[in-house]
This record gives structure tokens, sequence and C-alpha cells, in this order.
């Protein structure tokens, strides 16, 4: 499992004209899941994104987490994060999961965050989204199980 996680002052998800989700100060996720990634990856993933010290304290260090600064998350599944573009020009998505196996998993990696007591907003699985972002700081990582 492969998460792009971008600290944001706010982000939304358009689908079809229609804002189906929108969050303030928080996390925009990107979340893409190979073949062989199971409930074991949503679980260290989750809870990897919860407990990240990201946000800035008094002091402008980045040492607080999500909770601890009342932020949300907006989850977008993303099946380009395991584009392989290592030959030629077109990138190949033979490393990402078929529709039937990821989208299970991206649904209990959302209930698996909204478990620990984050806000979570979401786009909708195998729409074309528009995704907008205000990326805070910049700051973005990329996280893998």
């Amino acid at each position: 499992m492969r998460a792009v996680v971008q600290r944001v002052s706010s982000a939304s998800v358009v689908v079809e004209g229609e804002t189906i989700g929108r969050i303030e100060k928080g996390l925009l996720v990107l979340l893409g899941v190979t073949h062989d990634d199971g409930q074991e990856d949503v679980i260290y993933l989750a809870q990897k994104i919860v407990g990240l010290r990201v946000f800035e304290d008094a002091d402008g260090k980045m040492n607080l987490s999500l909770g601890e600064v009342g932020g949300s998350v907006l989850a977008v599944s993303q099946f380009t994060l395991y584009g392989d573009c290592r030959k030629g020009r077109r990138p190949s998505f033979v490393e990402a999961a078929r529709p039937e196996q990821a989208e299970p998993l991206y649904r209990s990696f959302v209930a698996e965050l909204r478990g620990s007591g984050v806000k979570v907003e979401t786009g909708r699985f195998q729409a074309q989204m528009a995704v907008s972002l205000v990326n805070d700081g910049p700051v973005t990582l990329i996280l893998e199980s």
C-alpha cells in the first residue's frame, strides 16, 4: 500500500460538478493499493498517518499529530501511484490491484481512520475526480506499508 500525504490548509474533491468531500486543516491522502496488500497494510498505514507529527507546535516545530490539532483527512483512491514509468513513455499499471481487491481495502482504510477518531472525507472510487488543495508548508510525504 502506498500513500502520498500532503499537509493542507484546505482540500476538496469534485465529481461531475459536485463537491463530494471537503476538509480544512488536515491531510490529503492519495492511496494506492497493490496485489499483495491486506488488512495488516490498512491498519499499519492508517495508524501511521494518524500518528504523524507533521503539524507545527507553538515553537514552529513539526511536533503535533492530526488529533492534537483537530485536523481532518481527505482520502482519495489513486491507482496511478503504482504506475511504472521505467520503460517507454506510457506508464504500466500492472502493479496496481484490480478494483475488486482495491476498493474493499480503500474502504477499510477509511473505516480504520474514522475508528481512530479522525474526521474523514472521501473521493469516489473509480470516478473521474478533480482534487484541489492548498498545500501547507509545503509538506508532502510518501508512505508505504
